[in-house]
């Protein structure tokens, strides 16, 4: 089924995967406040998100036949997204790892149940800041296979997209500018994740949302403490990091009757992330990323500091937070950031407001590229109420290094 721009919809809102606390919070409000407006219910309803149910049939995702794992070959893209690196492994992606907006928006609907609002902007803003527009690469560069819209260079796929699509304090994947790369899995890093249900077995393990969240805001200050060139931004660092972690349960836990919003056991996270061997043996082979057996997709139908946008300026524990009011204009501020869908709306706007900077040296002309992913913001926004922001101040970055690195 063909999307429309106009489904990109209320992308974050409708998924509520990527601000867990902040959703939590705003469901609560709104839940008191529902009495006394029914226009909230629809909204409230949404954020609360109630049983889903389980449907065996409908929701199986096949890992044998046509979609039997053959890992990559020579060429083939892998980058630093687990599960879209499964999904090219097992054909729900081109195996090549390049694929069209529709693809990653039909793949990433039917494997993980991402609805085809959130799914649709993630696949533009991928093919717009990382690709030619229509199609992206989930790993690095493929020269030749994308086409030329007045490109300056080769798009650089996601593995290149430090900044704009990816960002530090990843949960298995480490900083650029700390370990040279941002696309492989540290092993380090995934036995941090991996120990913290070491007390388990295979049938009780659950990687669930708290063990992750507890996770994020530990990695969010061992970069602030290890890496000089730490950047959290607008964009990546508000929406795309706790996407990061939140998207590992929400997406990977395997459903079942017992467990329908999902459990994400030992074996199930190790088969998404590459991993083998026993608990005290674990080796990872890159790009090998994999769909579990008798895997159940989903039912297709708590820090402050993760508000704080600013980064380290040089030196490690230097973090040093943007005034929000200067950055916007005095549109938003640190009080009225958390009001209504005043966030949501911020992370939106700040892609799109940062995306002409961001662009110049990737397109020779950027109008296209600029209106096809200012399409995508209107429709992500339309329903949200946001307040008007016009610009942001792109020069209050200029302190952080871990920015300017990125647009050079």
């Amino acid at each position: 089924m063909k999307y429309s721009y106009v489904a990109v919809g209320a992308a974050l809102l409708s998924q509520a995967v990527a601000f867990p606390a902040i959703a939590q919070e705003a469901a609560t409000k709104m839940a008191a406040r529902a009495a006394e407006d029914g226009s909230l219910k629809t909204k409230v309803k949404r954020f609360l998100m109630p049983n889903p149910g389980f449907d065996a049939a409908t929701q199986y995702v096949s890992n044998q036949g046509a979609h039997k794992f053959v890992p990559p070959g020579p060429g083939d893209q892998r980058g630093p997204c687990p599960g879209l690196n499964a999904m090219a492994n097992h054909n729900y992606l081109p195996h090549n790892g390049v694929a069209t907006i529709q693809q990653f928006v039909d793949g990433t609907n039917f494997v993980f149940g991402m609805g085809i609002d959130l799914a649709a902007f993630l696949a533009v803003y991928g093919a717009v800041m990382d690709g030619d527009l229509t199609s992206w690469s989930i790993g690095g560069p493929t020269p030749g296979l994308l086409s030329s819209v007045g490109l300056l260079g080769t798009p650089q796929g996601i593995s290149g997209s430090h900044n704009k699509y990816e960002g530090d304090a990843s949960p298995t994947r480490g900083d650029l500018y700390q370990v040279g790369n941002d696309y492989l899995l540290q092993m380090s890093q995934f036995q941090d994740l991996y120990n913290r249900q070491a007390s388990q077995t295979e049938a009780t393990s659950n990687y669930d949302l708290q063990i992750l969240t507890d996770m994020r805001y530990e990695r969010q200050q061992q970069s602030v403490a290890n890496n000089p060139n730490f950047f959290y931004g607008p964009f990546t660092g508000i929406a795309v990091t706790p996407a990061a972690y939140t998207f590992i349960y929400r997406f990977m836990a395997n459903k079942s009757s017992e467990y329908p919003e999902g459990r994400l056991s030992k074996s199930v996270l190790k088969s998404f992330f590459s991993i083998t061997g026993p608990d005290n043996n674990l080796k990872y082979t890159p790009g090998w990323e994999k769909i579990p057996d008798n895997w159940y997709t989903r039912h297709r139908a708590q820090h402050p500091e993760f508000l704080n946008v600013g980064g380290n300026t040089g030196t490690t524990n230097s973090f040093t937070g943007v005034d929000v009011s200067s950055l916007t204009g005095g549109v938003y501020n640190a009080q009225t950031l958390l009001q209504g869908n005043n966030l949501m709306c911020f992370a939106f706007q700040a892609a799109q407001q940062g995306a002409p900077d961001l662009l110049k040296g990737v397109f020779a002309d950027t109008t296209a590229a600029l209106s096809k992913l200012s399409g995508a913001v209107a429709s992500a926004t339309s329903g949200l109420g946001c307040p008007q922001l016009a610009a942001i101040d792109a020069a209050q970055f200029s302190k952080y290094p871990g920015y300017v690195k990125s647009k050079n």
